[in-house]
């Protein structure tokens, strides 16, 4: 093994360095620190592990019952982390996480909304939700969106509930279209 001590490398001619080879492995010690005082490219985050979920059609609840909204089709899951409705930290998944979800609420027939409440709960919490009172104002159906972000540890899981209050008839959630949608990923926090 070599080692060449140096202070600053330049470029022979033009303006690039290349180091190592395709397949190279550069290793930094533990202590070390990577400053970058100019553009970054090729680097980034993972964003994993990462989930998207849906509600592909129409699903009836009790009237102002907070419930557990399912999800039936899965557009992504990095980590094979979703299952039952939730999505569960997997090992080596710890930290913190940009989580949202979106649901369409209405009624059937004629009926108007009195209330809706749509809630991100954390291992069995509710951490993060949205309330609306229509009473001086009815509505027929109204999407709303909750946006949170949350540390989470392995384990820890997130999960989506919601209630529907109407003045008669049977209050749904819609998710067709990518009406209703739940997801989520982890961040990386850079410290300069």
């Amino acid at each position: 093994m070599s080692e060449i001590q140096v202070n600053k490398l330049s470029p022979q001619s033009g303006t690039t360095v290349t180091l190592g080879d395709s397949g190279d492995t550069f290793t930094i010690p533990s202590g070390a620190t990577i400053t970058n005082s100019g553009t970054a490219t090729g680097f980034g985050e993972a964003n994993t592990p990462s989930w998207f979920v849906r509600y592909g059609g129409e699903q009836s609840l009790s009237d102002n019952t907070l419930t557990k909204v399912t999800w039936n089709v899965e557009e992504l899951d990095t980590s094979n982390a979703f299952a039952s409705d939730k999505f569960t930290v997997p090992s080596g998944g710890a930290g913190k996480y940009i989580i949202f979800t979106s649901l369409l609420m209405k009624g059937d027939g004629d009926s108007r909304l009195i209330k809706t409440d749509l809630h991100i709960y954390k291992n069995g919490s509710s951490v993060a939700y949205t309330h609306d009172d229509f009473r001086a104002n009815y509505s027929r159906q109204a999407t709303r969106m909750v946006q949170t972000i949350q540390t989470l540890a392995e384990n820890d899981y997130i999960e989506v509930y919601t209630a529907v209050d109407i003045d008669t008839g049977t209050p749904y959630y819609e998710g067709a279209n990518f009406r209703g949608l739940f997801g989520g990923y982890r961040i990386i926090t850079w410290v300069y």
